[in-house]
């Protein structure tokens, strides 16, 4: 079968790659640019992203364990208002009294790409194309023809197309996909400074730091090597700032945090909009769009490229499972049924949120003054949104994917009440149906202990929940209660799987089965084991039956002027 073609080599672009080949896919990665970047560009013109604890484990799966090493983490986050904190996070391990609150990770985009290049660095199954602009694209029933142009003026064949391409995507446009949304929602300038802060690792948030006007607001953000990434929202539009007033932002900024102007190097700065768009169509055919060229945000500190991350890590395993066994169009119609609604909640609930945060003049300063709960509110609201937690930020969860079991209805009639009772099949436990699992220790079939995030990536997981077996040999439980007939059961799916087995999963019961997708999502929880309905859940997990022909209802072609 012929290789999955990736048109852009950002991160998205690479780490998709990375997924594929990981499944023994092999892939083309079409790169407009001519080589990587230069370093020195990346720091004069800084570009860095923040990525959550459950994003830096895909990265570490994908085999760069260096992200961490790259990057670096945080001891805290503060955000003030004025001269007062009004919100702290302390980042570390589980305590009697707290959770455990993981950091993330702030890395130059830079620095990431490398990361995943060295990666795929003799990959046999990755090939990366430099100096290749894609300017046609036609499509048949069995494959994808590219044409590129550039040091590479070819045509390309191959099974499917996904265009990571960037938010000007040829990809997107050849397939005349509209991209409506908002321009221009926030502005910030941006420089990245070598200095000394009192916290060397505390992030900083500061809302109307003293001496500015009302409405302002500083992010500072360590990276590796002493270096921050300093963030000034700026009017929506407004002219360019000048170089003598973005070092009059510096000084008066670090006299507040420093009580004078501390020694700094100005290694870089920038000026970007913020805008915030979303592609009618996320699958056209057999080709797909994924990370900014699907999608655009990055207001109230929302990550565009964890959203890109996120796009990659769930089509890469339905991508490979349709080149090795064929797929469904309800599993590759899943993509953009689940990635397109989370980020898309994720912009409305930004859309919600940025009249309250962003309110200016006379009244909003009063009512700021007056109720201390709403500058509060503001702030967690900010503060989750800068570290991807909260309802709006935290993992999607894909509660209305056509892979998921929905979840019961407590209270449930017959049918004179309109609603059906959940199946006395189907267990409960802490994640919903659609919802990333929760990182717990598991034990294999050969005794190998280990962390389930450890396991995700590959097959489909199928996790007993079996109080005691870690006291006991695996020798010993393999041949005991439900675990031959589930053994059984398991090898009989129509997908590859796993079989797990945990001492214990929040708000799960004893021997409740969770079948878990290979991206970590759970399909569904149900209570002991039932052969033909643990297939039936399998196979709702892969979309149902494979076709090897993917249909669909028009040829697909496009070329550039």
């Amino acid at each position: 079968m012929d290789p999955v073609i990736v048109a852009g080599a950002g991160p998205v672009g690479l780490a998709l790659a990375l997924a594929l080949a990981k499944r023994g896919v092999p892939t083309i990665v079409l790169d407009e640019a001519e080589g990587p970047a230069d370093a020195r560009d990346d720091l004069r013109h800084p570009r860095t992203t923040v990525l959550g604890a459950d994003t830096a484990a895909l990265l570490e799966r994908l085999g760069y364990p260096q992200v961490y090493a790259d990057g670096t983490t945080w001891t805290g986050w503060r955000t003030l208002r004025r001269r007062q904190e009004v919100l702290r996070v302390d980042f570390g391990p589980a305590s009697d009294d707290e959770p455990a609150q993981p950091s993330p990770v702030h890395i130059s985009q830079h620095r990431l790409e490398r990361g995943l290049r060295q990666t795929l660095h003799g990959h046999g199954l990755v090939r990366i194309v430099t100096g290749s602009r894609v300017d046609a694209v036609d499509e048949d029933a069995t494959g994808v023809t590219v044409h590129t142009r550039g040091a590479d003026r070819t045509w390309w064949r191959g099974s499917y197309l996904v265009g990571c391409d960037g938010p000007r995507s040829t990809v997107r446009k050849l397939l005349a996909v509209r991209f409506p949304g908002k321009t221009a929602v926030d502005r910030h300038a941006v420089a990245a400074l070598r200095v000394d802060l009192p916290e060397p690792g505390v992030a900083l948030l500061h809302r109307d730091p003293p001496g500015a006007g009302t409405g302002q607001e500083v992010t500072a953000r360590p990276l590796p090597d002493v270096l921050w990434r300093f963030d000034w929202l700026l009017p929506a539009r407004g002219e360019l700032l000048t170089p003598d007033e973005l070092v009059t932002r510096i000084r008066s900024i670090l006299t507040t945090w420093c009580g004078s102007v501390v020694p700094y190097e100005l290694v870089g700065s920038a000026e970007y909009p913020v805008h915030q768009r979303l592609a009618r169509r996320w699958r056209v055919g057999r080709t797909f769009l994924a990370g900014d060229a699907a999608h655009l945000m990055g207001a109230l500190g929302a990550q565009g490229v964890e959203e890109g991350l996120r796009d990659a890590e769930n089509l890469s395993w339905k991508l490979a499972l349709a080149w090795h066994e064929g797929a469904s169009d309800t599993l590759l119609d899943s993509y953009q049924a689940e990635r397109r609604e989370a980020v898309g909640a994720r912009l409305r609930a930004t859309d919600q949120a940025l009249p309250l945060v962003r309110a200016g003049g006379t009244w909003n300063t009063v009512r700021h003054s007056l109720l201390s709960g709403s500058a509060r509110g503001h702030a967690e609201l900010l503060t989750d949104s800068h570290l991807g937690r909260g309802s709006a930020a935290s993992p999607p969860v894909y509660g209305r994917s056509p892979l998921a079991l929905p979840a019961p209805r407590p209270g449930g009639g017959g049918s004179g009440g309109g609603k059906t009772a959940g199946s006395p099949l189907v267990a409960t436990c802490a994640t919903p149906p659609g919802g990333l699992v929760v990182d717990v220790p598991v034990t294999a079939l050969d005794g190998t202990v280990g962390r389930l995030r450890d396991r995700l990536g590959q097959n489909l997981l199928v996790m007993l929940i079996a109080p005691g077996t870690g006291v006991w040999d695996s020798r010993h439980w393999l041949t005991a209660g439900l675990m031959p007939r589930l053994a059984s059961a398991v090898a009989a799916l129509p997908m590859r799987a796993e079989l797990l087995v945990t001492e214990s999963y929040p708000g799960a019961t004893a021997h409740s089965v969770l079948l878990i997708r290979p991206d970590g999502h759970l399909v569904t929880a149900m209570v002991g084991c039932r052969p033909a309905e643990l297939y039936s859940y399998a196979d709702l997990a892969r979309g149902g039956p494979p076709h090897r022909t993917a249909p669909q209802d028009e040829p697909v072609s496009g070329r550039t002027p």
